[in-house]
């Protein structure tokens, strides 16, 4: 697949897995196209709804300020998603993985609209613990993207650089990080990701 990076929030690969998951819709017109962009780019911006919208949703993500408290309205810079996936959580995230929205970038020309966020693995922010709370490590990102291309909008998710997180972390998190994160890498990031991609330009209310 094609890395539409308008927004400049996809970063090169140096080390570990990649992860890709997409949806192209063709409209029928320009009024059509524009119209679903607007509808993509709300539902990329509401974080609370992703498992709403996603037809075989694997995780639930809820919005957080930089203190983990819980938050409504459009994601912003520096915000946290909790995440809750199906099996243990991890002790350092309180039983959630963690990720920080690192950047958030929208481009625009001509007949080209695009929305970009980039997440980063993070601390729990609701304590003082300075380790990485997810089962990725923190060279891992995930961007996610929606995109108008003409008459063509397209929902796009890029996991980078993917590798278990190992370190510092307790026994328990460690073996459970390294038997999730590969089996993120092989099939559950994949699996939420193209469920959401789906939804995001899934076109009707």
């Amino acid at each position: 697949m094609e890395e539409k990076n308008y927004t400049k929030t996809i970063p090169e690969k140096f080390d570990g897995g990649n992860i890709n998951a997409e949806r192209v819709v063709e409209l029928h017109n320009l009024a059509a196209a524009k119209e679903l962009f607007t509808l993509a780019r709300k539902r990329l911006l509401d974080v609370n709804r992703w498992k709403e919208i996603s037809e075989y949703p694997v995780a639930d993500f809820k919005l957080c300020d930089s203190k983990g408290n819980l938050m409504t309205g459009p994601v912003e810079e520096g915000m946290f998603f909790r995440i809750d996936i199906p099996g243990p959580g991890s002790e350092t995230g309180d039983g959630f993985d963690w990720v920080k929205v690192e950047k958030i970038s929208e481009y625009q020309l001509e007949d080209i609209e695009s929305l970009g966020i980039r997440v980063r693995p993070a601390p729990n922010p609701t304590n003082n613990d300075k380790e990485v709370a997810h089962f990725y490590s923190a060279q891992t990102t995930s961007t996610f993207t929606v995109t108008r291309e003409n008459t063509t909008v397209t929902a796009a998710v890029f996991d980078r650089n993917t590798k278990p997180n190992t370190d510092d972390q307790s026994f328990l998190d460690k073996i459970r990080n390294i038997l999730t994160g590969t089996a993120g890498i092989l099939a559950f990031s994949k699996i939420q990701w193209q469920s959401l991609t789906d939804g995001l330009v899934r076109n009707n209310d």
